[in-house]
């Protein structure tokens, strides 16, 4: 892919689109840690300069795919919810179905909470201040909306729910980095299977979380 030079607005975002784009395939292909700026802007037919143009740093090109990766997951996850969260049932038993839907829409995103894990070790490091601040406050907005989707479904919660969310997305992220486990660990397990009580599927390992959280800020009868 190769560009000629932007003369409008139009242009200038489709190469932000462009980079953005090929940015998200290689995370596809290999791990976030391995995603290089000049690797990136060979892949977009630009100059490692001109990709600067449009974001200060590959920290900063990271931190607009979490920010876009975590708005259409909400949007997704609001349909997932109302489709398969019983209203009737009872308050624990709406937070285990609850936690079940969040672990499984997450697990099945792994770049998500990839970025998410990587978000205070690395994202936020190497990037303004002007753009610390545009992704934060984008983060409070995105904070908010999932708040609300929970009290919808979870409404027992109260304002335990803000904080379930930041501990669950914190969660997430935290136990990404534990997948997949190496060859070597799994070869660990096969040969001592009593260690393999410390291995768990992200799915599993999420939901376990969830439940926990959301069982510790429901209010007591």
């Amino acid at each position: 892919m190769t560009f000629q030079r932007a003369r409008n607005e139009e242009q200038r975002e489709a190469r932000r689109r462009a980079i953005l784009d090929t940015a998200t395939t290689m995370l596809d292909e290999m791990p976030l840690a391995e995603l290089s700026l000049n690797e990136l802007s060979r892949r977009v037919g630009l100059a490692k300069s001109n990709v600067l143009r449009y974001f200060e740093s590959r920290e900063a090109v990271l931190l607009e795919l979490l920010d876009g990766f975590l708005g259409r997951w909400l949007i997704d996850l609001a349909a997932e919810l109302t489709a398969s969260i019983d209203a009737q049932a009872a308050p624990e038993a709406r937070a285990g179905q609850m936690a079940e839907i969040l672990s499984r829409s997450l697990a099945d995103r792994p770049v998500l909470c990839d970025l998410f894990g990587a978000q205070g070790s690395v994202l936020e490091h190497n990037v303004s201040v002007g753009a610390i601040k545009r992704y934060k406050r984008s983060s409070l907005d995105r904070l908010a909306t999932m708040t609300e989707l929970v009290r919808q479904h979870l409404p027992e919660i109260g304002d335990g729910a803000q904080l379930f969310c930041l501990m669950g997305l914190l969660s997430a992220g935290a136990m990404s980095a534990y997948v997949p486990p190496p060859s070597s660990l799994l070869a660990a397990y096969a040969d001592e299977p009593a260690l393999a009580v410390l291995h768990m599927e992200l799915r599993e390992a999420l939901r376990a979380s969830f439940t926990s959280l959301l069982l510790g800020v429901l209010p007591r009868a």
